[in-house]
């Protein structure tokens, strides 16, 4: 082999060894940093530049799960329970706040709703046109007047962008043209970040080689 190939090759191995790890350190380093900012929320006196003398990267993550925790615990009980509902009351009289507030409060309380279907399941539906194929999530059956509107039976689906998950498409569409994979969130996101390249292949899941989904179709269940 020619000694350029060699040097292409070693580069690319390096860099297919050193850039998944230096993007995953940016992103921990960004998380621990912004969670760090927590301790500014704390008494001078609780700081850990007061304790040691210098400041412990990493403390935001533990005082940020420690106030998710006790603030969990806090509204179980019935003291808290009240407290909380009087703080969503306050904040729903808010003009401006109310809206932005109302409105995240909903999507949360889908999405982290241990009975919730959002986002529970991986499909395949026909986008943007018939005959192409795309990624989607379930995140419920349409609502208010739009249900009034439509004839038979319909889900609501989120059709993410790639390699970009975040932004995408929410559209409304027959159960029936929909199919449920056989994968899991997490190997559906990782399917649309690498933009197809990495494909699922679990354990006891069909991989990316296999037959046309399109052929057997399997309607999703709500």
């Amino acid at each position: 082999m020619p000694k350029k190939s060699f040097i292409k090759r070693y580069l690319i191995t390096g860099l297919l060894i050193w850039v998944p790890l230096a993007i995953t350190l940016w992103v921990l380093d960004l998380l621990v940093s912004t969670m760090d900012q927590t301790l500014l929320l704390l008494p001078p006196e609780f700081r850990t530049e007061n304790w040691i003398g210098f400041h412990v990267p990493g403390m935001g993550v533990v005082m940020t799960l420690l106030i998710v925790f006790l603030t969990g615990a806090f509204a179980t009980n019935l003291l808290g329970a009240r407290l909380v509902h009087l703080w969503h009351e306050i904040l729903h009289r808010i003009p401006v706040v109310n809206s932005i507030y109302s409105s995240v409060k909903q999507i949360s309380d889908t999405l982290f709703s241990p009975s919730g279907q959002a986002f529970r399941k991986a499909l395949l539906v026909q986008w943007p046109g018939p005959g192409m194929w795309t990624i989607a999530f379930l995140t419920g059956v349409p609502g208010g007047d739009v249900r009034n509107h439509l004839k038979g039976d319909y889900v609501s689906v989120y059709v993410p962008t790639t390699p970009n998950p975040t932004g995408g498409y929410f559209v409304m569409v027959p159960r029936e043209a929909v199919i449920e994979l056989d994968m899991t969130v997490d190997e559906a996101l990782k399917y649309i970040i690498s933009m197809g390249v990495v494909a699922p292949n679990g354990n006891g899941r069909r991989s990316g080689s296999a037959r046309p989904a399109a052929t057997q179709p399997r309607a999703v269940n709500q």
